[in-house]
């Protein structure tokens, strides 16, 4: 079994039931704005474009992304001619599934990572946005479909960042390395993945420190602490994981060209979605840095990170 067939494994009710009340907020904001555009006119003209322009916008979508979904659109009612009002959310649907399907071209449902053992995470991304929990999550997670899972506690600098981590490893029951607050953060990650490749782990999971200070500082960090876990495991991490806080909307966007500046970022994870109507933010990123998102966060239980699905996600926001 590969090592993320435990997401999508027996797809549950339960699931699909969390992702549609995840989006809740951000599908009525979308669709009470989408039904005041189109109110009283029959067919898609320049004026619900220039209106559905808005609504992306003040969706997070991001201009960019919005002006790439909205000139798509107006292709579509130039060739057809006459797209009535009623068809404008079939046509949204397709062109976000569209573009969703061109830049997240990475199926993690699909991914075996068993030849990579063990298979090394950093987790980076600015404190706040759910990176302790996420990584918390994700232990359990991969410890329910039989991985054996350890976690550094690297982020040394942040008041009970280490506490926080080592309550989730009680919590989920997962070992993690740690050497207490101020210590390197290299060196706990090069004990974590000694300790890793000599009991035999499958997962490492890496915590970094929360802090967006200047870029040089940070790429220099993160840098170090990669050499150093490249001396015990030679391709690692083979991942990068960013993670986000939907809520924050553009900010959000702000902090992932940041962390791609200073790092080789390539998978996201966006977490807080059910309790935000910026759940567009998910489409914007996407498209505008071309990393597939990978992970989504739509609920406080222990089970509501999922894996990104691009299709049971628009389905979702589209009802």
């Amino acid at each position: 079994m590969g090592l993320f067939d435990f997401f999508k494994k027996n797809k549950s009710v339960e699931e699909h039931d969390a992702l549609e009340k995840g989006l809740e907020k951000t599908k009525d904001s979308f669709f009470a704005k989408i039904s005041k555009a189109v109110v009283g006119k029959s067919k898609v003209d320049d004026d619900v474009l220039d209106d559905l322009e808005e609504i992306l916008v003040t969706s997070d979508v991001g201009v960019s992304t919005t002006l790439k979904i909205v000139k798509r659109i107006e292709e579509r009612v130039a060739r057809d001619k006459f797209v009535n009002t009623t068809e404008l959310n079939g046509i949204l649907k397709e062109e976000i599934q569209a573009l969703l399907a061109e830049n997240n071209s990475t199926d993690f449902e699909h991914f075996d990572y068993s030849a990579q053992k063990p298979y090394v995470i950093m987790v980076v991304g600015v404190n706040g946005v759910g990176k302790t929990t996420t990584i918390g999550k994700l232990a359990y997670q991969l410890k329910q479909a039989g991985q054996q899972v350890v976690i550094g506690a690297a982020d040394t600098f942040r008041a009970a960042a280490v506490d926080q981590i080592l309550l989730w490893g009680e919590r989920v029951g997962v070992r993690v390395v740690s050497q207490g607050m101020q210590a390197d953060p290299a060196s706990v990650a090069y004990d974590t993945l000694q300790s890793a490749v000599a009991n035999n782990d499958d997962v490492v999971i890496i915590d970094t420190a929360g802090r967006l200070h200047n870029k040089i500082g940070l790429m220099n960090e993160l840098t170090k602490i990669k050499k150093v876990m490249q001396k015990v495991v030679p391709n690692a991490p083979h991942e990068i994981l960013l993670v986000l806080d939907a809520s924050t909307g553009q900010n959000a966007i702000e902090q992932c060209k940041q962390f791609t500046e200073a790092t080789d970022v390539n998978a996201l994870a966006l977490t807080k979605l059910d309790g935000t109507a910026k759940g567009g933010v998910v489409i914007g990123i996407s498209d505008q840095f071309k990393i597939p998102v990978k992970y989504i966060g739509v609920g406080e239980k222990i089970t509501d990170l999922q894996l990104f699905n691009k299709k049971y996600f628009v389905d979702s926001l589209f009802g």
